[in-house]
């Protein structure tokens, strides 16, 4: 069972910290809302992970093949889908920090826990190299360490915690930059900049490799 738990926790660090669109827009969009709204997206993509640990401990190596075809699609739709959602934030703060200047309500962007976790949730499972990279390494786990039903439980139990607790670290780095940007100026920046990062990411995802 350790050694299901320790490749859990393995699996779900690697797939969690390379820092892309999704973490980067999380980021942002707790710097310009609230912790709250944070660590619900953060629990979005989490259960995105976890939901993807499970199908590879369930399938195993017949969900490669399947995936194959549809992977280009599905990186478009991800992609598109994160272009709105940075064209959105960007929108929603400059119309916030043109109310603020005149003094018709609050500058921040407005958002729902429950949105933001359903939104972090559908975004982060349009991506399929998720499933595949779980997959390869329950098959690689040495000495069949995924192989029975309680370690695979473990598992994904473990790369869910461990994806879950990164997410919530991005999002208290969210908290920070929002209270050292507590101003009208400071909060439009901080969602354009990020608007700009996952627009260029969001790009660079679909475009093929040099």
């Amino acid at each position: 069972m350790s050694a299901a738990l320790v490749a859990g926790l393995l699996a779900g660090y690697g797939i969690a910290m390379p820092v892309g669109a999704v973490a980067t827009w999380l980021v942002g969009l707790t710097a310009r809302t609230s912790p709250r709204v944070g660590v619900f997206a953060a629990l979005g993509v989490a259960t995105a992970d976890g939901l993807y640990a499970l199908v590879s401990v369930v399938g195993g190596a017949s969900l490669a093949p399947l995936i194959a075809p549809i992977a280009t699609p599905l990186r478009w739709v991800s992609a598109a889908v994160l272009l709105v959602l940075a064209c959105r934030g960007a929108a929603a703060a400059l119309a916030g920090y043109r109310k603020g200047l005149t003094g018709g309500g609050s500058q921040r962007e407005p958002a729902t826990s429950g949105r933001a976790y359903v939104g972090f949730l559908g975004v982060t499972l349009l991506n399929p190299v998720t499933v595949v990279y779980f997959t390869a390494l329950v098959l690689a786990a040495p000495g069949g360490a995924v192989s029975r039903g309680w370690e695979k439980a473990g598992f994904v139990l473990a790369a869910f915690v461990a994806s879950a607790s990164w997410q919530l670290l991005l999002v208290g780095g969210g908290a920070l930059l929002g209270r050292a940007l507590t101003g009208p100026r400071g909060r439009l920046c901080t969602a354009l900049v990020s608007s700009a990062v996952v627009l260029g990411l969001a790009v660079r995802s679909v475009l093929p490799a040099p």
